[in-house]
């Protein structure tokens, strides 16, 4: 690992120490990223051990992280590279020290920070911010990577489906519920709307641990292990319904969430040729997805008998209403 990380600090960031010494720090109780501070230079980077999460299956490690890695150079292809808009660059790959992937530090403040910051000590404005900020971002993202190509609904209710059938299995969700919950994404499924938009490169899992801010309206993306093509929804609802969820499990009102939500989808629909039309659309389908990333997050192991229902309640008002 020494030597792995003395070859990166050289090669890749340009650090010439002739004896580098490295502290290490463990990131949010995680036992499969560290970050890596060389003393000398204070030069940083992280590293992702894939290895672990999957046992003695060293090829789906090996292939989840290259994934990874590729998902990242494929973004900043896009230009996505500096600021304001910056995915983080990965620097490098070794299969034999625990599938290992090693990318570059960026400094700044996590989405989830901010989120907290309005929640427990009113900083509204700090939030309604970087919110326009990550709205520029995910709208930059997904208008470069815009493919053409009609997307495929199907593909999101048959994840809501599998979500749903977790949820009974986990006694989350009685059989009546689950038939309710079915019966209203198949009445989502009949809507045209669902189906008119295109595909682009998501970033797959949205959440507040996944964006950090730096100066003005700079936003990094990080984590892209699970991008993908699809509905620019996709990524749009699950930053919406986080934001409900956050109010929810803090506050006990998602109500609270309603102006930021609508803040972000409102920002995100400023960088089309037709604001107001965007909006619309945006806002049209958006609670499909919000209610998707609810039922999501309902299902963790984490998440108690109590709370999961109140999320599968709020999941069950958005589809109705839509």
């Amino acid at each position: 690992m020494y030597d792995f990380l003395w070859t990166l600090m050289s090669d890749r960031l340009g650090i010439r120490e002739s004896r580098p010494a490295f502290r290490v720090f463990r990131f949010n109780g995680s036992n499969e990223v560290y970050g890596y501070e060389e003393k000398a230079s204070g030069a940083r980077l992280i590293c992702k051990f894939y290895g672990r999460k999957y046992g003695a299956d060293t090829d789906r490690a090996a292939r989840l992280a290259s994934q990874e890695y590729q998902s990242l150079e494929t973004l900043r292809g896009y230009g996505l590279a500096g600021s304001p808009h910056h995915v983080i660059r990965p620097l490098g790959f070794e299969r034999d020290i625990n599938c290992v992937l090693a990318l570059e530090y960026y400094d700044g403040e996590q989405f989830s920070q901010a989120i907290a910051r309005a929640i427990h000590h009113g900083h509204h404005a700090h939030l309604y911010w970087r919110l326009t900020s990550l709205a520029y971002y995910l709208a930059t993202q997904h208008n470069r990577t815009a493919n053409g190509q009609g997307v495929d609904f199907n593909c999101d209710t048959g994840y809501f489906g599998t979500l749903v059938g977790k949820l009974q299995r986990r006694d989350k969700l009685g059989q009546w519920d689950a038939d309710e919950f079915l019966w209203l994404s198949d009445r989502w499924r009949e809507r045209p709307r669902m189906w008119n938009d295109q595909q682009v490169w998501l970033h797959g899992d949205a959440t507040p641990a996944n964006f950090i801010f730096g100066h003005g309206l700079d936003a990094a993306a990080i984590d892209l292990e699970r991008m993908k093509r699809g509905d620019r929804m996709f990524d749009i609802g699950r930053v919406a319904g986080e934001l409900q969820h956050a109010f929810m499990s803090a506050t006990g009102e998602h109500r609270r969430a309603e102006p930021f939500i609508g803040h972000f989808l409102w920002e995100y629909s400023c960088h089309f040729p037709d604001r107001h039309r965007a909006f619309e659309s945006i806002t049209s389908r958006n609670p499909y997805y919000m209610a998707l990333n609810l039922l999501r997050i309902a299902r963790n192991d984490y998440v108690d008998q109590d709370y999961a229902g109140r999320l599968v309640g709020q999941a069950r008002v958005l589809l109705r209403a839509g």
